[in-house]
């Protein structure tokens, strides 16, 4: 039966907490799984979470912290020593450990590395720290299994034995030759049905996808994405094998990369939770906000400069929140569709004919919706010319509005700059303003004030 957290359950806990009952705690806990510790954990204050993470065995509670939000993980960290941060470490995988240490304070890391007991794995945490951030180096971890084409199959075998004892999860089996270079991977089938005595190099398949330890993990995800791999190799610059990459690992990725990308579009420049405090939330919001403010003190600087059209038809003050937001949805529409494009790498031709293809979709939405409005003006009586104004502004605003949701984007990424920033306020407010002048300048250009 499938755990379900309660306020029930978590008062026990507490209550055990305090009276620091820690067998009664081992036994009620001691079944579940590492994601429902973790689960607990969140609705602990950080001093009882600390007291269940120095409680429990460490081979629970280095997967459950891996499982907790940043900064619950970091507050509990915080009321650990380095000894008892190292005996976590000891439990993880070595892209979980570096990324723990990443989040230390540059003093206790070196403190936690030296608390470390195992040195090769302090030393591959180290190595990790070394890469920068978005590359696959700092993603990968460094447990695998991998044999030389040289073994025979029965040797291969003994040696796999050994090496997957430290490894969760064997995804796959990498070839290497004698200088650790990647020649290819083994099928598991294969190795089964060969002779004892066969080569691995008579078995394996040269044939292995792979990344070098500079690739950037939107090129990994890609790469694991088209060709629907579990795991991928890394090598450094000279093939050499290094580690690999999960699709635990990857998902985690794009899942945070899909939380900052929705955050931008809807106007929040900085990574924030919804508990974070005011000053870290208004940080992120603000300079977005004042955008939107001088937006809009531009739109009504152009609506001041056309009174003399508000004078003679103030209908045309009605319509124009109606300009405003079908420029502001039609780009939004446009640029989230290139933004999704640019990321999946389905974003292909010439901008000759994205142009073209632009525009034709923005004609048909733009007639559609125009003749809707002259359809509305004549059940209301409304002045023909007036409905013929505003059909052709709308027509010409979708337009507009299309194309500046479709390029600005692309543009944005010629230039490295996360093109998901174009499909919230900045699409929004410079549509508005672009909208609002349209309209009315084809207001006049047709009414003839």
């Amino acid at each position: 039966m499938q755990f379900q957290l309660t306020t029930d359950f978590i008062q026990s806990v507490e209550q055990l907490i305090t009276v620091k009952d820690g067998n009664a705690l081992r036994e009620l806990l001691q079944e579940l799984h590492f994601a429902d510790i973790a689960e607990i954990l969140e609705e602990l204050d950080s001093d009882d979470a600390t007291y269940l993470i120095k409680l429990l065995a460490s081979d629970l509670t280095s997967e459950a912290l891996m499982e907790l939000d940043d900064d619950v993980r970091e507050k509990i960290l915080d009321r650990l020593s380095p000894t008892e941060i190292a005996e976590e470490l000891a439990e993880m995988d070595t892209d979980d450990a570096a990324d723990v240490v990443a989040e230390l304070d540059h003093d206790v890391q070196q403190k936690v590395i030296e608390e470390i007991q195992d040195e090769e794995l302090a030393a591959d945490i180290v190595e990790l720290l070394a890469y920068d951030d978005d590359t696959a180096g700092a993603l990968m971890a460094k447990e695998l299994v991998q044999v030389k084409e040289t073994w025979t199959v029965a040797g291969c075998v003994r040696e796999m034995r050994r090496q997957a004892e430290n490894v969760t999860r064997v995804h796959s089996i990498y070839v290497t030759n004698k200088e650790g270079k990647l020649t290819g991977r083994l099928s598991l089938k294969d190795l089964l049905t060969a002779s004892e005595k066969t080569k691995i190099s008579e078995v394996f398949i040269p044939k292995v996808d792979y990344v070098t330890v500079h690739t950037e993990n939107e090129e990994v995800a890609r790469i694991m994405q088209k060709y629907d791999l579990e795991a991928i190799p890394v090598v450094d610059e000279d093939g050499v094998l290094m580690g690999r990459i999960t699709i635990d690992d990857i998902v985690d990725f794009i899942k945070d990369e899909a939380e900052k990308d929705y955050q931008m579009a809807a106007g929040i420049s900085q990574d924030v939770e919804a508990d974070d405090s005011v000053w870290q939330l208004t940080r992120a919001r603000l300079p977005w906000l004042v955008l939107g403010l001088f937006g809009g003190l531009g739109s009504v600087y152009i609506m001041q400069g056309f009174e003399e059209a508000l004078n003679s038809f103030p209908v045309l003050f009605f319509f124009t929140p109606l300009i405003a937001a079908m420029a502001g949805n039609v780009g939004v529409q446009s640029s989230a569709i290139i933004v999704q494009g640019l990321a999946n790498d389905n974003v292909k031709g010439s901008l000759f004919n994205r142009l073209i293809k632009e525009v034709g979709l923005a004609l048909i939405n733009g007639c559609a919706l125009g003749l809707l409005v002259i359809l509305f003006g004549f059940i209301v009586g409304q002045d023909q010319l007036v409905s013929i104004t505003i059909a052709v502004s709308m027509l010409s605003v979708i337009i507009v509005a299309a194309l500046i949701g479709t390029f600005v984007p692309i543009i944005l990424d010629k230039r490295g700059i996360d093109p998901a920033i174009a499909t919230g306020p900045f699409i929004t407010t410079s549509n508005d303003i672009f909208g609002i002048f349209l309209f009315f300048y084809i207001a006049k250009i047709i009414l003839g004030f």
